[in-house]
């Protein structure tokens, strides 16, 4: 009888440790994909373009492919590079983390360089040129590209995420990270499956609705969607940008260099305790927030010239402009 109970309290036990994983998993877990909100925004705001064009019914078969295309970045190439340089190379994280900001930064000031400055608009098929040849290789081919895109930007997330991840163990890592690729997958790509067909959504109920209510909501649907896609546009650019600048701000402060991190704190600070009490959580937040916005925005800025007209060319030609 001792022996049964002693049994089930290792099992207790064992339960309660497991509890803890999870609970350390979920946190973990949370805390990594919080962090990736910039690029995640980014995400969602860039891959529409590659369906724009094409018909109807290809749409949500081409997200399903990018989809599966990140999915397959994240879990099989991603992952094991992350857990391998967490365990061999931990210093290089907040120097990843700076390239990544800075690849944010650079997309960022690229748009807003692109909204400011003229250029030329040289439109025709989906692809951006003016001879669409066979649907099939063309979807094909902006499939590809869109995969390469993402593997980017989910090279960023996971980067972002094992730098929050706290707990030693490879398995939580391996778990948390696991997690964070699926969730961001599912909720970019089901956000831009949405997206996409929410102007089909909008027709149907203009079609088929029986009230005048249910119609008029259809037809704001089909006009309103082209001012929810440039409004997703801003504020993508907006989080690139503001998220872009924090990530460098913090890693090189992880590197040793402490200067831009004090800076914008103390001058956030100072705001802070500009206003009253109820206010200052917020406005300690939205100091650091456009601070770190204009750090984005600037390096940004410089990097443009620099990336177009140097590294470009040096790797074959210019960048599918977003």
């Amino acid at each position: 009888m001792s022996g049964l109970l002693a049994l089930l309290d290792d099992v207790a036990g064992i339960a309660k440790i497991a509890a803890a994983s999870v609970d350390d998993i979920s946190a973990h877990a949370a805390k990594a994909g919080s962090k990736a909100v910039g690029v995640v925004i980014d995400d969602a705001a860039v891959t529409p373009k590659y369906v724009h064009g094409f018909e109807a019914s290809r749409e949500l078969p081409i997200i399903w492919k990018i989809a599966r295309g990140s999915i397959f970045n994240k879990l099989i190439i991603l992952l094991p590079a992350a857990l391998l340089m967490a365990a061999f190379a931990p210093w290089l994280v907040p120097y990843l983390l700076v390239l990544g900001g800075s690849y944010l930064c650079f997309e960022g000031a690229e748009k807003v360089a692109h909204v400011v400055l003229p250029h030329d608009d040289h439109s025709g098929g989906p692809d951006g040129s003016h001879d669409i040849g066979d649907p099939a290789h063309l979807e094909e081919t902006k499939v590809k590209g869109a995969i390469k895109t993402d593997f980017i930007l989910s090279a960023e997330i996971m980067t972002l995420a094992l730098s929050t991840i706290e707990a030693p163990e490879v398995w939580i890592q391996a778990v948390v990270l696991a997690l964070v690729a699926i969730g961001i997958t599912a909720l970019v790509y089901g956000a831009v499956a949405l997206i996409v067909k929410m102007d089909d959504v909008g027709l149907w109920l203009t079609q088929v609705g029986k009230l005048s209510v249910t119609r008029a909501v259809g037809r704001g649907i089909v006009k309103g969607m082209p001012y929810v896609m440039k409004l997703l546009s801003i504020v993508g650019t907006a989080a690139m940008l503001w998220v872009g600048g924090s990530i460098i701000i913090h890693s090189l402060a992880q590197i040793g260099w402490h200067a831009p991190e004090e800076f914008i704190h103390h001058y956030a600070v100072i705001a802070e305790h500009a206003v009253s009490e109820q206010w200052q959580a917020a406005v300690l937040w939205l100091a650091t927030a456009a601070m770190d916005f204009v750090v984005g925005l600037a390096w940004g800025l410089v990097l443009v010239p620099i990336v177009t007209k140097l590294v470009m060319p040096l790797f074959g030609g210019a960048k599918e402009a977003h």
